[in-house]
């Protein structure tokens, strides 16, 4: 009797320890189970593939044995939401089909990039369309940096890309002249990174201040939006003055040398080595580099001839005109109105010229002058009404870049309220 018992028990531990196992095993493998835009793919045969060039939605969903009737019934019940005409070649989707031996597609996943995505669900008799976006973490980052050559070069000796060198570029590009960076000089900005999965970079986001150390001077810019109600940033220094002026300081971002200045006792060497005024300043660059507007205004030649070569000339107001010369390709034309910044053309070597440049001619009321000489007010100041805030919003900013760690008081909420803008 007493071995029966034993029998028994033994059986019954060793079903429960199997019973223990299978629901472990079970578990485990639900753990494992992957799930992305919301879908289980574990239920799915999930294809991942690139739109070639011309390739349309009908033809995706056809080689996945999606017939013509459903496919147009799901181009128009989804066409407010997403036009599938739009889709791009070398853009990235994936297909999630059904697991049977039918293979039929049954969610479609366009990737607009690696945040977000457009997903169209046919599988049941409600066709869907949603946008999905990635959560995103953004991190603050700060960059140091000593120049040795030149800008772009720093940067990307310290791994960062392009679109950062510009945007600095941009924010400077009224009160730092790149061409006379010197050796020795140096930088530091505080910037956004965004970040999905924690580890992919998705790109950046704004730089929220900056300071560049050149010819024994401090150099800051904040961020900082004025005016809550337009939401537009504007960059500033310590003292409150907005950066922007009415003229940037050349034709070309950072990539140049001056190669020639304004001078009217000039010897040219095109012309016999004579006395010839020269009444512009030549930005020296690599053909092809874009030559942009230095201020708004409005498009008054655009055209070929002589010397000039491919130029263009913008008058701004009734007191300043610009003109661009020798370009390769202009981009605009007569009667256009140009903002600061835009694109107008790319430096060439048309007309009389023995070497890649853009002449920059400055005009100011109807007599050419110098431009660099010429001293150009910034655009409007911060108020004297909200300037206390804004010396106290940019305080641990400022401390930021002067030092090497945060303040360890943290500001209050009114500065806190000032920083959410």
């Amino acid at each position: 009797m007493k071995k029966i018992v034993f029998l028994v028990v033994v059986i019954f531990s060793l079903s429960s320890c199997k019973n223990d196992e299978k629901k472990e095993n079970d578990t485990k493998n639900e753990k494992k189970s992957e799930y992305r835009f919301g879908y289980k793919l574990d239920d799915y045969k999930v294809i991942h593939d690139t739109i070639k060039s011309g390739e349309s939605f009908g033809i995706i969903l056809d080689r996945h044995h999606v017939l013509y009737p459903q496919v147009n019934e799901i181009v128009t019940s989804i066409k407010e939401i997403f036009d599938v005409r739009k889709l791009a070649a070398g853009i990235p989707y994936t297909i999630l089909a059904s697991k049977d031996s039918t293979e039929k597609a049954q969610v479609f996943i366009y990737k607009h990039d690696k945040v977000k995505s457009t997903i169209v669900d046919f599988k049941d008799s409600i066709i869907t369309a949603t946008l999905h976006k990635k959560n995103v973490k953004i991190v603050q980052k700060v960059v140091t940096g000593v120049i040795n050559y030149n800008l772009s070069v720093t940067m990307d000796s310290l791994g960062l890309p392009p679109s950062l060198t510009w945007t600095i570029a941009d924010i400077y590009a009224w009160t730092l002249d790149f061409y006379k960076l010197q050796k020795g000089d140096s930088f530091k900005f505080v910037y956004d990174e965004k970040f999905i999965d924690d580890t992919t970079s998705v790109g950046y986001g704004n730089i929220k201040s900056a300071i560049f150390k050149h010819n024994r001077k401090n150099l800051y810019a904040f961020r900082y939006i004025k005016d809550s109600l337009k939401g537009v940033a504007e960059y500033y220094d310590e003292k409150g003055n907005m950066l922007k002026s009415m003229f940037l300081k050349a034709p070309i971002k950072f990539q140049y040398r001056i190669s020639s200045k304004y001078n009217l006792n000039r010897k040219i060497a095109f012309y016999g080595n004579v006395v010839r005024p020269h009444r512009g300043t030549d930005f020296a660059a690599n053909i092809g580099t874009p030559i942009i507007a230095t201020a708004s205004g409005t498009v008054i030649e655009s055209a070929m001839r002589g010397g000039n070569g491919n130029f263009v000339k913008i008058q701004h107001n009734s007191t300043y005109t610009t003109q661009y010369l020798h370009m390769k390709q202009r981009k605009v034309k007569k009667g256009e109105y140009v903002k600061q910044g835009d694109l107008i053309g790319w430096v060439g070597m048309t007309g009389n010229t023995s070497g890649p440049h853009v002449c920059y001619r400055f005009w100011k009321f109807g007599k050419e002058v110098d431009p660099l000489r010429e001293k150009f007010s910034s655009t409007t100041p911060i108020g004297d009404a909200i300037k206390p805030d804004y010396l106290k919003y940019i305080s641990h900013l400022k401390y930021q870049l002067d030092n090497k760690i945060l303040p360890v008081e943290k500001p209050d909420k009114a500065t806190e309220t000032i920083a959410k803008k």
